[in-house]
């Protein structure tokens, strides 16, 4: 298994134009790290660079300690999975698998040998005798997948190998590749735009905007403590509300009331001279009708529904407000996910309990542990910390 280390990485295409920079990252053998990103952002350029698909323009990239900046692809010892099938369509599941070995002049047993343990890990077996054409796509990126299990290669490079599924297939194909990489306990290199991919799939991730690293981390990391608002609106779904706020003495003056302020962030950001103007995150998950709501301590605020939408498990209950935080560092993400929103300039979702009576149109109270509540710099876009500390706002 391999060890990669990113040693400040950086790629320039033509005319100067630098797609990453500075890239530093060590991915441990057997890790599941995930490249993910919106598109554009440099994440496939990055996992290239690592298969020796794309050149490097500047630091080192070392496998196992040794340097492969010069290495072609072919002597690296890895094996990628497109989001392309690539797959022969004359040849049988059994001849696809086998073409690396076949290439390679192995054994014929050897080779038989390894096609079947990979078709039995991938539940290939009763198909290897027919061809692409007569496959599902779930069943062709399998194929896919075992070509490059056969190889035993130190690393996988998957470069969105899910994008061309459905979304059911594309749920019972991460439940797939998760224990495959678990069984395998081969280092992964995952690239995908999709958040729920990266969260459900990797050990860690790195989520890149513009070729440069905001935030490397376990999912829990990302999705509680997100370095900056960037991160903090691109892992989530639904994505994170963002309020503009006016920090006065201990409380910050929002569209839904004055919240209170702990000690603790007042101090330090009284200290840091940061601005009285900040954004405040608070994730839909969150929020409660209050009906229902758990805890003495939560904050509370009453306003009219203007659109409700049933998932079954849940509610999501749509608030139009005064005025949208503003922030160029939340440009980008407002843009990856398909504007302001679907229903009104300046809104806030609320995901809550199923049973909730709550009405399109009608007045719904509301509640959240000020402590889930994150405040960031809107010039910097970087977190300053919790509204309220865990001890301040009552929990344990």
């Amino acid at each position: 298994m391999a060890e990669i280390v990113l040693d400040n990485i950086s790629k320039k295409f033509q005319g100067n134009v630098e797609v990453i920079k500075d890239m530093n990252l060590t991915i441990a053998e057997e890790e599941f790290v995930i490249l993910v990103g919106p598109s554009g952002c440099g994440k496939s350029t990055l996992l290239n660079m690592i298969a020796g698909l794309e050149d490097i323009t500047a630091g080192e990239l070392r496998i196992n300690g040794t340097r492969v900046n010069e290495k072609p692809a072919r002597d690296r010892n890895i094996a990628m999975v497109f989001q392309s099938y690539a797959l022969y369509p004359h040849m049988s599941v059994e001849e696809n698998i086998a073409f690396p070995l076949t290439i390679a002049k192995e054994r014929k047993a050897k080779v038989k040998e390894k096609v079947r343990n990979a078709a039995e890990m991938l539940e290939l077996t009763p198909l290897l005798k027919r061809r692409p054409g007569e496959l599902s796509g779930g069943q062709r990126q399998r194929v896919a997948m075992g070509r490059a299990i056969v190889r035993s290669p130190e690393a996988f490079l998957m470069d969105e190998p899910l994008s061309n599924l459905d979304a059911k297939l594309r749920a019972q194909m991460r439940t797939s590749i998760s224990r495959l990489q678990k069984s395998l306990a081969t280092t992964t290199v995952y690239v995908t735009h999709d958040q729920t991919e990266a969260m459900t799939l990797g050990d860690r991730i790195v989520v890149l905007r513009q070729g440069v690293a905001q935030q490397i981390g376990s999912p829990a990391d990302l999705y509680e403590r997100p370095a900056n608002l960037f991160v903090a609106g691109f892992i989530g779904a639904p994505t994170m509300n963002f309020l503009p706020g006016e920090i006065e003495g201990n409380k910050v003056n929002t569209a839904i009331g004055a919240l209170p302020l702990g000690d603790r962030i007042r101090r330090r950001l009284e200290a840091g001279g940061h601005p009285k103007e900040v954004v405040i995150g608070l994730r839909p998950e969150a929020l409660e009708d209050d009906a229902y709501a758990e805890g003495s301590t939560r904050f509370a605020f009453t306003d009219t529904v203007d659109i409700v939408e049933s998932l079954g498990a849940v509610k999501l209950a749509y608030f139009n407000l005064d005025r949208p935080a503003e922030s160029q560092h939340l440009d980008e993400v407002t843009a990856h996910t398909g504007g302001a929103d679907r229903f009104g300039s300046a809104q806030l979702v609320a995901q809550v309990n199923a049973r909730s009576d709550v009405r399109e149109g009608g007045v719904l109270r509301v509640s959240f542990d000020p402590h889930d509540a994150l405040l960031f710099d809107p010039n910097e876009g970087t977190r300053l910390g919790h509204l309220v500390t865990g001890r301040e706002s009552g929990q344990a």
